[in-house]
């Protein structure tokens, strides 16, 4: 159904923490003008955890409603509480988005089975087509593959944002998955072998900076064309890895002020990028033919 490179999209904020509307709408034309396959807002490349929930709606509703169905918009939605992820949900589906999608629920750690029924509840409360998201390194909690396979048999959970950089347990996936299920990297690092093994695309912190190139990237892989895929990937491998070397979205919503594009707002508990740090992205940037 939607395919390619999904930019999970920084919040443009003033110096002062307050959302930049403005800064968000030339945010969108540029990627659009880019050609990124697709927008999510409010995921946590978004700032997801700091945005209160009317925040978080008008964020989501003003990027439907800019975009206006030049790009398809998933909507980032997840809370650790259920009736949360609801209510946020049924704001996607208000405004418009394409698709919502939910991270598991952090800190609170359930079990796999609290994990079917928290899913199974939003899915069955809201229509939107879903995609789970799993990444256990940042909520503490994983979603294992049988539990992944047992949401898939729900109609309006559509795919899974892979973010474990676990190749394995990917091909575990795509052999198992039914027909239609979608299966996208969360991982720049490894997104290239995950599409050439079968998988539909990648959700992209490397896309806020680098938007065509990762464009391009996805779109030989998933022709399965290895070595232009190859190719390509390698002039951004340093920038996959040194935008994280503080936690994201520190240093990817650094290398998109350094672009022109936003300003250098940023919530706490998040800060600007340490200094220390400032030559190692820009370095990174530099190599991937960006500044």
């Amino acid at each position: 159904m939607f395919q390619g490179s999904f930019v999970a999209l920084v919040t443009p904020m003033a110096a002062t923490g307050e959302i930049d509307f403005a800064a968000l709408e030339r945010l969108l034309d540029y990627h659009v003008e880019q050609g990124s396959d697709g927008i999510v807002a409010v995921g946590t490349t978004g700032e997801s955890a700091t945005l209160d929930q009317a925040e978080h709606c008008e964020v989501i509703a003003r990027v439907v409603k800019h975009l206006a169905g030049r790009l398809p918009v998933f909507a980032g939605t997840g809370a650790n509480s259920t009736r949360e992820a609801i209510e946020l949900t049924r704001c996607a589906a208000e405004a418009g988005a394409d698709a919502a999608l939910l991270v598991t629920p952090y800190y609170n750690k359930p079990t796999q089975e609290g994990l079917f029924l928290h899913h199974k509840a939003i899915a069955e409360a809201v229509s939107i087509p879903q995609i789970l998201y799993n990444v256990p390194a940042r909520t503490g909690c994983d979603m294992i593959t049988a539990t992944v396979l047992r949401l898939a048999a729900i109609d309006n959970i559509i795919g899974l944002k892979d973010a474990t950089a676990d190749l394995a347990r990917a091909r575990e996936l795509l052999e198992q998955r039914p027909d239609g299920f979608m299966l996208y990297s969360g991982d720049d690092d490894t997104a290239m072998e995950l599409i050439l093994n079968g998988g539909d695309g990648v959700i992209s912190v490397t896309a806020n900076v680098a938007p065509r190139a990762m464009r391009d990237v996805a779109a030989a892989a998933l022709k399965g064309d290895r070595s232009s895929a190859e190719a390509l990937n390698g002039k951004l491998a340093e920038l996959h890895q040194k935008l994280f070397v503080e936690s994201n979205p520190i240093p990817v919503k650094w290398g998109v002020e350094q672009l022109g594009l936003i300003g250098p707002g940023i919530r706490l508990p998040m800060t600007p990028l340490s200094p220390e740090y400032h030559d190692t992205v820009r370095s990174a940037m530099d190599k991937a033919g960006l500044i």
